[in-house]
C-alpha cells in the first residue's frame, strides 16, 4: 500500500513539475517537449527517485491514441488532399530511406547484428512522433502549408514505420526476412485498418448523436478512443491508421451538439495536454534504466555508435526533404491543377522538423528480452529521441526566423470568408420579419458584416465592448447577493453560467 501511495505522490509531483516547466517553456519561447524531456532525465538521477515504468503497449494506447484522434479530428481533409504528394513522400519514402540508412549504418558498426534487428532499429527510429511534432508545431507557428504537411505526416508515419517494425521483429523470431513476403501483409493490414476505421466512424457518429448528457458523452468518447485502439491491436491491424481514419471522418460529422461540443473540446484539450506533458517527462525518466544496462568501455562504445546513428537519422530526413522540394516540376503541377511546389526553404524546415518521441521509446522497450542487441537498440532510441528534441526542438524557431518565411494568413483569410457567409445567412433568415427583435438583430448582423468586409472582427463592436465592461458589474452584483446570503450557491452558479455565455458570445474565438 505504501508503494502505491509513493507512486501516486510521485505522479502528482511529476505532473506539477511538468506543468511548471511547460509554463516556463512558453514564457521563453522554447517547445515544451524539450524542457520536459530534459527535466525527466534530471529527475531520473535524483537520489531516492522511484522508478516509473509502464508497459510499452500501455504507453502507446494511453499516450498516443487520444492525441492522434484529437489531431485527426482537427485536420483539414481539404488541405491533406491538396498536399497529398509531400505528405506521402514523408510517410513512405522518408520513412523507408531512414530505415535503410539506419539499418546499413548499424550493420557497418556491428556486423554481428542480424539484418532483421537492424531493420527493426531503423523502423522504430524512422517516424517523427505525432505528439512531439504537433507540440513543437503549435509552439513555433510555421506557415500554414508547412504545418499541414507536417501534421499530415505525423498522423500516418507511425503506421508505416510500426508495420515495418512488427514485420522485422517477427522476422527475427522466424530467422528470416523477405520483402516480397512482407509486402502483401503490409497491404492487407493497411486496407483492413482503413475499412475498420471507416465503419467505426459511422457507428460512433450514430451513437454519440443519441447522447445528450455532457459527462456521459465525454466519457463515451474517451472509452471509444481507447477501445478502438485496443480492438485494432487485437485484430492485427494498424491501430494508428484505424484511429486516424476514424478521427478524420468524425471531424466531418456534426453528431455533437453545441451543448456537448464546447465542454467536450475543453476536456479534450486538458486531457491531451496532461498526456503530452506526462509522456515527455516519461521519456526523460527512462534514461537511468537504459544506462543501468550498460557499463564501462563497452557502454561508451555503444553511446558513440548511438550518436552516429542520431546523425544519420537527422541527415537522412533532411536530405530527402531537400531533394523532394528541389526536384519538383512547377510546370507539370500547374497543368495538373495542383498546388505549386514547396520552396526549398519549406523543405529545409520540414526536414529539420524530425523530433522523435514516445512511440520510438515504447517500441524499443517492447522488444523481447532475448532480442539481438536489445540494450544498444534501447540506448539508441533514447539518444535519438532526446537528441532530436534538444537539437531540432531548440533550433526550429531560430531557423524559421532566419529563413524569414512569409506570415501565415491563410487561416485568417478563410475565417473572414466564413464569418461573412454566416452573417449573410443570418441576415437573410430575418427577411420578412418586422418585429422589433428582428430589427435589432438585423442591425447587429449588418454592422458585424461591415466590419468583416473591412477585415475586422465582427465581435469587436461597440455593443460587445460595452457588454464586456458591464458584465464585471453584473458579476459583482451576484457575488454580493451570495456573500450576503440572499441567494445560495445553486442560484449563483446558474446565473454565473449565463453571464459566462454572454461573455463568450462577446469575444472572438482563439485561433491556435
Amino acid at each position: 500500500m505504501n508503494d502505491q501511495l509513493l507512486m501516486f505522490e510521485t505522479l502528482l509531483a511529476l505532473l506539477l513539475g511538468a506543468t511548471v516547466l511547460s509554463i516556463v517553456a512558453r514564457r521563453v519561447g522554447v517547445p515544451y517537449p524539450t524542457l520536459l524531456a530534459l527535466g525527466g532525465a534530471t529527475v531520473a538521477f535524483l537520489p531516492g527517485a522511484p522508478p516509473l515504468r509502464l508497459e510499452p503497449e500501455l504507453i502507446l494506447a494511453l499516450f498516443v491514441a487520444p492525441v492522434l484522434l484529437d489531431a485527426a479530428y482537427d485536420t483539414s481533409l481539404r488541405d491533406l488532399r491538396r498536399n497529398w504528394q509531400p505528405v506521402l513522400s514523408l510517410v513512405l519514402v522518408a520513412v523507408g530511406v531512414t530505415v535503410a540508412a539506419v539499418a546499413v549504418t548499424t550493420r557497418l558498426l556491428f556486423p554481428d547484428v542480424p539484418w532483421a534487428a537492424a531493420v527493426a532499429l531503423g523502423a522504430l527510429l524512422a517516424p517523427p512522433d505525432a505528439v512531439a511534432a504537433l507540440a513543437v508545431m503549435r509552439a513555433v507557428h510555421p506557415p500554414h502549408r508547412i504545418r499541414t504537411v507536417l501534421e499530415g505526416e505525423s498522423l500516418l508515419n507511425d503506421a508505416s514505420a510500426l508495420i515495418i517494425y512488427k514485420l522485422a521483429v517477427g522476422a527475427v523470431a522466424a530467422g528470416s526476412f523477405s520483402l516480397s513476403g512482407a509486402a502483401p501483409t503490409f497491404a492487407v493490414v493497411l486496407v483492413g485498418s482503413i475499412a475498420v476505421g471507416w465503419v467505426l466512424a459511422r457507428l460512433v457518429g450514430l451513437l454519440i448523436s443519441q447522447i445528450e448528457d455532457v459527462p456521459t458523452s465525454v466519457v463515451f468518447q474517451f472509452v471509444l478512443t481507447f477501445g478502438v485502439w485496443l480492438l485494432a491491436e487485437r485484430l492485427g491491424l494498424s491501430a494508428v491508421v484505424t484511429v486516424v481514419v476514424m478521427g478524420l471522418l468524425a471531424g466531418r460529422n456534426t453528431a455533437l451538439t453545441a451543448r456537448t461540443r464546447v465542454p467536450s473540446f475543453a476536456v479534450w484539450d486538458s486531457v491531451t495536454f496532461v498526456l503530452n506533458v506526462t509522456a515527455f517527462t516519461l521519456i526523460g525518466l527512462q534514461l537511468r534504466p537504459v544506462l543501468e544496462t550498460l557499463g564501462g568501455g563497452e557502454g561508451r562504445r555503444l553511446l558513440g555508435a548511438a550518436l552516429i546513428i542520431l546523425g544519420v537519422v537527422i541527415v537522412a530526413r533532411l536530405l530527402w526533404a531537400l531533394m523532394y522540394t528541389l526536384t519538383q516540376r512547377p510546370e507539370r503541377m500547374k497543368r495538373s491543377r495542383r498546388q505549386l511546389p514547396l520552396p526549398a526553404k519549406s523543405g529545409l524546415v520540414i526536414g529539420w522538423s524530425g523530433m522523435r518521441g514516445i512511440v520510438t521509446l515504447a517500441a524499443a522497450l517492447a522488444l523481447p528480452d532475448d532480442f539481438p542487441a536489445r540494450a544498444f537498440i534501447q540506448l539508441t532510441a533514447f539518444v535519438v529521441v532526446l537528441g532530436t528534441l534538444v537539437i531540432q526542438g531548440l533550433t526550429l524557431r531560430p531557423l524559421l526566423t532566419l529563413l524569414r518565411l512569409p506570415e501565415d494568413t491563410v487561416v485568417k483569410q478563410e475565417i473572414g470568408v466564413a464569418r461573412k457567409a454566416a452573417l449573410k445567412a443570418a441576415r437573410a433568415a430575418l427577411e420578412g420579419d418586422t418585429s422589433p427583435a428582428a430589427q435589432r438583430l438585423r442591425t447587429e448582423y449588418e454592422e458585424g458584416l461591415n466590419r468583416a468586409r473591412a477585415g475586422g472582427d465582427p465581435h469587436d463592436s461597440p455593443d460587445n465592448v460595452l457588454r464586456r465592461q458591464v458584465l464585471a458589474a453584473s458579476r459583482e452584483a451576484i457575488e454580493t447577493l451570495r456573500r450576503s446570503g440572499i441567494i445560495g450557491d445553486d442560484a449563483y452558479r446558474v446565473t454565473e453560467a449565463e453571464l459566462d455565455l454572454l461573455e463568450l458570445s462577446a469575444r472572438p474565438a482563439q485561433v491556435d
